[in-house]
């Protein structure tokens, strides 16, 4: 399919070969680009917050399982977490926290709690934040998503089911996505 160079127009057509033809320029869609460094999220630190230790286990076992190799720091409560991202003692030398995956059922601050203050602060609001919980309740997803979680996986029940969540979460968040960069996004 062809259009026609004069046009003033930007014409964009699909052909039957699934190639995108703009102002007579043919571009694949099957084939993309390599994607530039800046943006390759696989060293990105990331922080889990969540305080069942079996959890935290299957969680570190799934990444590393999945080839994701990322540094991982791990909180167990929500005064931790938010300690641990004001870089607050015994945290002051954490590194900024890439993604964090964060369970609503916590000690202390509760995982809500800890999403509400992560997005309403300046320095912290763009890293993106995945909920990682048990709990299937439409109120707690509803508000999750009130309080700008990026994202909410339910925890599934078996390991294998789990490894696959948590490696989707890798593909998508390290792989796919642009992060923003850590040092712009704190004036750092």
């Amino acid at each position: 399919m062809l259009i026609d160079q004069s046009s003033q127009e930007k014409h964009h057509k699909r052909s039957r070969k699934g190639t995108l033809v703009r102002e007579g320029t043919a571009i694949s869609t099957t084939e993309h680009p390599p994607r530039p460094t800046v943006t390759d999220g696989r060293g990105v630190p990331i922080l889990l917050v969540e305080d069942n230790p079996g959890d935290i286990r299957l969680t570190h076992e799934a990444l590393r399982g999945g080839g994701i190799t990322n540094p991982m720091d791990v909180v167990s409560d929500g005064a931790a977490a938010m300690a641990y991202l004001h870089r607050e003692p015994p945290y002051a030398g954490a590194p900024r926290p890439g993604l964090v995956m964060l369970d609503l059922n916590l000690p202390s601050v509760d995982g809500g709690q800890v999403l509400t203050m992560i997005k309403t602060d300046p320095d912290l609001c763009s890293i993106p934040v995945i909920i990682l919980t048990t709990s299937a309740a439409p109120t707690d997803v509803d508000l999750a998503y009130r309080r700008h979680a990026n994202c909410y996986i339910v925890k599934p029940p078996t390991f294998t089911e789990f490894a696959h969540a948590i490696n989707a979460i890798g593909a998508f968040w390290l792989d796919l996505v642009t992060l923003p960069p850590a040092a712009a996004a704190v004036g750092r």
